[in-house]
């Protein structure tokens, strides 16, 4: 929390001012003598006040006009707000191990559903962006509010050989530069690549989600490219999916690139790099590299998940938004103290006169 006009704190002291003159008045009146015939026949005249009747008015101005003292210092807070200039750029792995069926029906249908569901939640004017990678990276789509481009792009999925996730990382970033003089392309030499600038404060609206099954298996490393994005303040999410049990690499015609045009006749296919023999297509544990993704979200302050099918992908794109489209912003917040005090003001003048009414004569005669 952080003050506008510090120096209004000095109206604090209106509080205390108040009950020291109080006191002197009080301490006052008791050294004025008043001779009665019988002070007990006054007493008994008068209504019983108890001692907390007296004081609760008093407390509750005198707290009341040190809310309202603190209002007036203008306080502000720092508060998640929605960014109206986000992008998000979504790095999807269409590595041949998206077959695997350990994901019914296969993880790059899964993927791809979870993606679309994403896609059609986000609020209008976000715009997404659809980065495609395995052994290249491209950009599939820019940056753009046009829904209906990304859900067509996402039924385009197609996969091939190999898993460079760095790459993917450098291509959104280069995505993002497009449309956010803020972010330099990757041609640019950037100061402060080490350690952790993506955490600090100031990190750019835009972010990048990379789904990935598997490891890099070539071209620029995953901590590499972090490094470039954590020096931009661009924010990297990324998403390990799959689990690690054997299973079949399943796909459907429409889901093989060109270079598996062999493959089309039979769908089910095993052995080649990084999937291992056994036939049947049935290949060795598919494993991810969980620390390279973790340490690439340390790096750029973004955040590691961990689905291991459909239904925990999809929660965790889900859960995205509330994470990453929002931007630190300083808001005033006089009108918490400002409401409150005047509240307390108001409550003590309303015990005060129903409690410290002045007896009437009528009482007193009655009495």
């Amino acid at each position: 929390m952080s003050l506008q006009w510090p120096l209004a704190l000095l109206a604090l002291l209106i509080g205390p001012l108040l009950l020291l003159v109080r006191w002197w008045m009080a301490r006052r009146r008791r050294r004025i003598a008043v001779r009665l015939p019988s002070i007990a026949l006054i007493r008994a005249a008068l209504p019983g006040r108890s001692l907390w009747r007296r004081r609760i008015p008093v407390i509750l101005f005198v707290t009341g006009l040190i809310v309202l003292g603190f209002s007036l210092s203008r306080p502000q807070t720092t508060v998640p707000m929605p960014s109206n200039a986000t992008s998000i750029l979504l790095a999807i792995d269409v590595s041949r191990s998206m077959c695997s069926t350990d994901v019914s029906p296969n993880r790059l249908t899964a993927a791809r559903e979870a993606a679309r569901e994403f896609v059609q939640d986000q609020r209008d004017g976000t715009k997404i962006g659809i980065v495609a990678f395995s052994g290249i990276s491209g950009l599939l789509v820019e940056p753009t509010t046009d829904k209906q481009q990304l859900l067509a792009a996402l039924d385009n999925l197609r996969t091939a050989r190999g898993t460079a996730i760095g790459q993917a990382i450098l291509t959104a970033i280069d995505a993002i530069a497009e449309t956010n003089p803020d972010v330099a392309p990757t041609g640019v030499l950037m100061e402060g690549a080490k350690g952790n600038p993506g955490q600090s404060a100031g990190n750019q609206p835009d972010t990048i989600v990379v789904l990935t099954d598997g490891a890099n298996t070539q071209g620029v490393q995953p901590v590499t490219a972090a490094e470039q994005a954590g020096a931009r303040r661009v924010r990297v999410y990324t998403i390990g999916f799959g689990t690690t049990q054997p299973s079949p690499l399943v796909c459907s015609p429409d889901q093989l690139s060109g270079s598996d045009q062999g493959l089309r006749g039979d769908t089910r296919f095993g052995g080649g790099p990084g999937f291992g023999g056994g036939g049947g297509g049935y290949g060795r544990a598919l494993l991810i590299n969980e620390e390279a993704l973790k340490k690439v979200a340390e790096i750029t302050g973004g955040e590691y998940f961990r689905a291991e099918d459909a239904e925990q992908l999809s929660d965790v794109l889900a859960d995205l938004p509330s994470k990453m489209i929002t931007q630190e912003e300083e808001v005033e917040i006089t009108s918490w103290f400002m409401l409150p005090g005047v509240a307390l003001l108001m409550m003590a003048i309303l015990f005060s006169l129903i409690w410290n009414r002045p007896p009437s004569v009528q009482t007193v005669v009655s009495r």
